[in-house]
């Protein structure tokens, strides 16, 4: 029979072995959140440029102030799926001396370059999308309807 000091021996062996499983398993749960996480909100999932009329930029937040934005995208033809399309593109703006130039654009045709991520972050903006540069804004106009898009492309005039 075992003495009362191996049985204690036994007991504190079996409870290190334990604690040691539990600790591996709490820090792979926890580094396994961190880089989740880390994916999540700042791995950029893609990137590109948009077109349209900019609707508005704004300065908005109760915790973080961030700039937001509205482009009004151009096209003719709805989606194919059925589905109703959405012709606005919602996006934050990474830098204020960006956000101040698209503040005096408002209404132009604007081409920007964004990042998109898989999630949004408060300090970051409301959006997934981040707008990061410029890359053209120009004052022209774009045409009101099909037959002047058409006669723009042809450089036509359709006259009935």
């Amino acid at each position: 029979m075992e003495s009362l000091l191996e049985q204690t021996d036994v007991a504190r062996r079996k409870g290190r072995r334990w604690r040691k499983i539990m600790n591996m398993t709490i820090l792979a749960v926890f580094s396994g959140l961190v880089i989740w996480g880390a994916i999540r909100y700042y791995y950029p999932y893609a990137e590109g440029i948009k077109s349209g009329k900019l609707n508005y930029v704004v300065y908005q937040g109760f915790v973080f102030k961030t700039y937001e934005g509205k482009l009004i995208l151009s096209g003719i033809k709805p989606s194919e799926s059925g589905g109703v399309p959405s012709n606005e593109f919602l996006f934050s703006i990474a830098k204020k001396d960006i956000a101040e130039k698209l503040m005096h654009a408002g209404g132009k045709t604007v081409e920007l370059h964004y990042t998109e991520y898989f999630g949004a972050v408060p300090w970051r903006g409301q959006s997934r999308y981040v707008v990061d540069e410029i890359v053209d804004i120009s004052d022209e106009k774009e045409p009101l309807n099909v037959d002047d898009a058409i006669a723009n492309v042809m450089h036509v005039n359709i006259t009935e």
